[in-house]
């Protein structure tokens, strides 16, 4: 161990430097990245701008929006002048930064995700009472709620890595800090801390899944009792974009980190984190916008403007 020098930065080693790969890569990527922004910030500016939009469903969907742009801005820009300059160094300091970050999103947005879940439960389940219980302050407090729970997991989750020195390679082959590599390159045997940080992380995921399924096991028994063929189908609609986007999520940042190592190669592992790490933030607006006719609306009418401004 004396002979090993302790690691001050790191090499973001995800795509090989072959010139065709990285040009590809990079075309990808900020294809991938406009899409996204560009797809929540209209969710966002139409949540803001048409006051119908102005109720608690659409305000915990533009803070889904607004986490999916931190999210995915948090690796993709890193990534792309990776490709542009070359220069696969980051630093220390930047890799902490960038796994708090990642952690953060990540959490925040499982905890907003439970919080809409809870929503749909009350706007089915009592609806005379949905203006009541979700007013503006308590919509305000469990969307803080969600923040500050996922910022106090992600600092208990980076400082559990970063507590150790790191020591040998310091080359992570992803394009992005990502954290369970870091495990693997520890001075030490890092089996404790690998084991605390999945106890955490199985706690916060089995207690947000556990309230979804609550939830979600009230409202099927709500809608199947309305006689109304009709009604049942709109109760439905307006539940399955967000089990849809759930389901994403979940089974993409499953599937990433519960790999078997037996089945755990780099190329498996750069896919796994592509999944969880560009897939929903991608996708959510495009499944909410698909799924409701008042986000078309109001889309629409934003896009005119600019049309109508930029021509």
């Amino acid at each position: 161990m004396g002979n090993q020098s302790i690691v001050t930065e790191f090499l973001l080693t995800g795509f090989v430097d072959d010139h065709d790969t990285q040009i590809l890569h990079l075309l990808m990527f900020l294809s991938i990245y406009l899409t996204a922004v560009v797809g929540n910030l209209l969710i966002i500016a139409a949540v803001t701008l048409d006051h119908h939009l102005h109720n608690p469903m659409y305000f915990f969907l533009a803070n889904l929006s607004f986490l999916d742009v931190c999210y995915i801005s948090t690796t993709v820009p890193k990534s792309i002048a990776v490709s542009v300059t070359k220069n696969k160094l980051i630093s220390f300091a930047g890799c902490v930064a960038q796994v708090f970050l990642v952690v953060t999103f990540v959490g925040g947005e499982l905890f907003l995700l439970t919080v809409m879940a809870y929503d749909r439960y009350v706007a089915i389940c009592h609806p005379l009472q949905y203006n009541m219980i979700m007013n503006s302050n308590a919509c305000i407090q469990m969307a803080a709620t969600a923040w500050i729970s996922s910022l106090i997991h992600a600092v208990l989750e980076t400082s559990l890595t970063f507590s150790v020195n790191f020591c040998g390679s310091n080359k992570i082959g992803q394009f992005f800090c990502d954290m369970a590599l870091l495990q693997k390159m520890t001075c030490i045997d890092s089996n404790v801390h690998t084991i605390l940080i999945l106890i955490l992380g199985v706690i916060i995921v089995t207690f947000c899944i556990g309230l979804l399924f609550a939830s979600y096991g009230y409202i099927f028994s709500a809608v199947l009792k309305i006689p109304s063929v009709q009604a049942r189908y709109k109760a439905f609609s307006m539940c399955t974009p967000h089990l849809t986007v759930f389901s994403l999520f979940v089974i993409t940042a499953t599937f990433s980190y519960m790999i078997p190592k037996t089945l755990s190669t780099p190329i498996v592992d750069l896919v796994s984190a592509c999944l969880y790490t560009l897939l929903p933030p991608v996708l959510n607006p495009i499944i909410y916008s698909l799924r409701n006719k008042d986000i078309q609306k109001s889309v629409w009418k934003i896009s005119s403007r600019l049309k109508y401004l930029l021509g």
